[in-house]
């Protein structure tokens, strides 16, 4: 297949990579910086690669302004592995602060909004039985028109969050169900920062995947943990990047002595690569303010054309639509299985163009 060849890759995840990084991962392949060896057979302890890595990390802290308190980590795995992994290190950083900690007192609340916080809480209860108590601070189905749906932000006053709790879990963008925090602190669907506990290092744990290097993390210095896949803006799946606050990197070996589950972990050599040289391209074409301006104008003009087909109930053929896409080379429309429709993923990767194509095919559609 020829660069002609390629199609518009609108897919949720694994998503679109930009061309310039697949072709210089390519010659990675082969030799990595004139290594002589490629980047799937290079150790991960080898010196070039360890200065890889140091780069692709200060990259990262400089764009997200990440602070000297907190670590950057790249684990194996996609987002949800941290829905396990994050509590079992949670778990143990608050037996290892309060040795004598029941089940009944070691509380983890959980911010409902979606199907992946969902998802997450279940995974909770699953492992912690015995261990902890798993509780709801806000459910968002409970403020749904038809009480059933996850298609809002609950008021803030509606948050309710334990006292001392060993974690504080929300999903940033629920990307199955359309739900997103605002990131204006000012707005009523922004994260309720002033209803969290009045104490020190909380534990507040956030799931960034959908929406990682796309925009600024509000407020990330207070936050115990940030997890993002990386197959949604800056490489392929089976890479999870993680920002660490230094008092949750404990001994888990000592935790598990006082009764906490063990926690597993090894380097994605390949997927770290791909998603250093995206992150590298972001900051030669202006950083996190360069994507968060395109990423609104990509959106803005989409949302515009997709209204006019909902005045127009045109959008409701969904198999002519994605066929007649799929023929214009445009795939990855399919809306996820546990909701259908149709939806257009527009990670970063995506060009402005790329949205023009199909606006255009929407355009044609709606005159046929």
């Amino acid at each position: 297949m020829s660069v002609a060849d390629r199609v518009v890759n609108f897919g949720a995840g694994p998503s679109a990579l930009p061309l310039t990084v697949l072709e210089e991962a390519q010659k990675g392949l082969i030799n990595f910086n004139g290594t002589g060896i490629g980047i799937a057979e290079i150790s991960h302890r080898s010196k070039e690669f360890q200065a890889f890595l140091t780069e692709f990390e200060q990259n990262l802290r400089t764009q997200l302004e990440v602070p000297s308190t907190h670590r950057i980590l790249f684990t194996q795995g996609g987002g949800t592995t941290q829905f396990s992994a994050v509590v079992l290190n949670m778990i143990a950083r608050h037996r290892l602060l309060h040795p004598n900690a029941t089940a009944e007192n070691t509380v983890l609340d959980y911010v409902v909004t979606g199907s992946w916080s969902k998802k997450a809480a279940e995974e909770a209860r699953r492992l912690t039985a015995g261990v902890a108590t798993v509780r709801t601070a806000v459910d968002a189905r409970v403020y749904a028109k038809d009480g059933k749906a996850f298609d809002n932000i609950p008021p803030h006053a509606e948050f309710a969050f334990s006292p001392a709790p060993a974690v504080i879990y929300y999903c940033e963008n629920e990307t199955v169900d359309g739900v997103e925090f605002a990131h204006d602190a000012g707005a009523p669907a922004s994260f309720p920062f002033a209803r969290l506990p009045a104490a020190p290092l909380l534990p507040l744990v956030a799931d960034y995947s959908s929406s990682f290097m796309c925009r600024p993390i509000p407020r990330l210095a207070d936050h115990a943990v940030i997890y993002a896949g990386a197959q949604k803006n800056i490489g392929p799946a089976g890479l999870t990047i993680l920002i660490v606050r230094e008092d949750c990197v404990v001994d888990v070996d000592a935790a598990a002595r006082l009764g906490a589950p063990p926690p597993v972990q090894h380097p994605a050599v390949l997927p770290i690569y791909v998603a250093g040289l995206v992150v590298r391209r972001m900051g030669e074409q202006g950083g996190i303010p360069y994507y968060e301006a395109l990423n609104r104008r990509k959106s803005q003009k989409l949302y515009a054309a997709i209204h006019e087909g909902e005045q127009n109930g045109v959008f409701r053929r969904k198999k002519r639509f994605l066929e007649g896409a799929e023929a214009e080379g445009m795939k990855g429309l399919k809306g996820h299985r546990s909701v259908g429709g149709i939806r257009v993923s527009l990670y970063n990767a995506v060009t402005e163009e790329d949205v023009d194509k199909i606006i255009a095919y929407m355009n044609s559609f709606m005159q046929k």
